[in-house]
């Protein structure tokens, strides 16, 4: 999202449908009733009026997550470009839980991603599907293959930002956008080394494949090893 709020012809909005998600599931995640209090909970006005709704700039970038699309007719994702971008759950999971402690998959939002790339590719979609961790690795080279998969010209603006928080951030992002807000660009990746959480360990086992899947249909710019997409 920071990448493409670089862009001179992209306007960014971030997560519109997370006041949606919040009041369609009762979810208690933190900063809930601000969220709720800033956002149009309805989810079908949202996308009628900001994801297909008119847009100053020539492209409208939604940042969004997977399981937001809840209760919510697919039809309209007809009308968008579609980017899957996803995280090895062995990294993701340890930090999910400073924000939800007791996480379920619901949580992550594999189980919905697996489903919404499925239903884009019955749909003809050829979706650009990116690893968190590749992004990491070589942030020019995925950029530019994502750019050119979605046919818009590569920036180099999208390398870096200035350190802090941008006005297109939700106001969740107090509690969500630490790391973002102290860089400057995409950091170097760095292995997660701490010992991975024994409880979230059966979560994890039910991630796996899920993550698999989604990693097999990926940008890649480094050689994958066997497990979880990861070298």
């Amino acid at each position: 999202m920071y990448a493409f709020a670089q862009r001179k012809d992209t306007r960014v909005v971030d997560e519109p449908l997370y006041a949606h998600y919040l009041n369609a599931t009762g979810a208690r995640h933190p900063g809930r009733q601000e969220v709720l209090a800033a956002q149009d909970n309805d989810g079908n006005r949202v996308v009628r009026e900001i994801i297909l709704g008119p847009c100053d700039r020539t492209v409208l970038f939604v940042k969004s997550m997977a399981h937001h699309l809840i209760d919510l007719d697919p039809a309209f994702i007809d009308q968008t470009v579609n980017v899957i971008l996803t995280r090895d759950p062995h990294e993701m999971l340890p930090s999910l839980v400073y924000q939800i402690p007791e996480p379920m998959l619901s949580d992550t939002g594999l189980d919905q991603q697996c489903a919404l790339l499925e239903s884009l590719r019955k749909r003809g979609q050829d979706v650009p599907v990116l690893l968190a961790r590749e992004v990491l690795l070589n942030p020019e080279a995925i950029l530019r293959r994502l750019c050119d998969r979605i046919q818009l010209e590569f920036d180099p603006a999208m390398l870096s930002w200035a350190e802090g928080p941008i006005p297109e951030d939700g106001v969740w992002a107090p509690l969500w956008y630490h790391n973002v807000h102290r860089s400057t660009g995409f950091k170097p990746y760095r292995p997660k080394t701490d010992p991975f959480p024994q409880r979230l360990k059966p979560l994890l086992e039910t991630c796996i494949p899920l993550f698999d899947h989604l990693a097999m249909h990926a940008f890649r710019v480094t050689a994958q090893a066997p497990g979880c997409g990861r070298t």
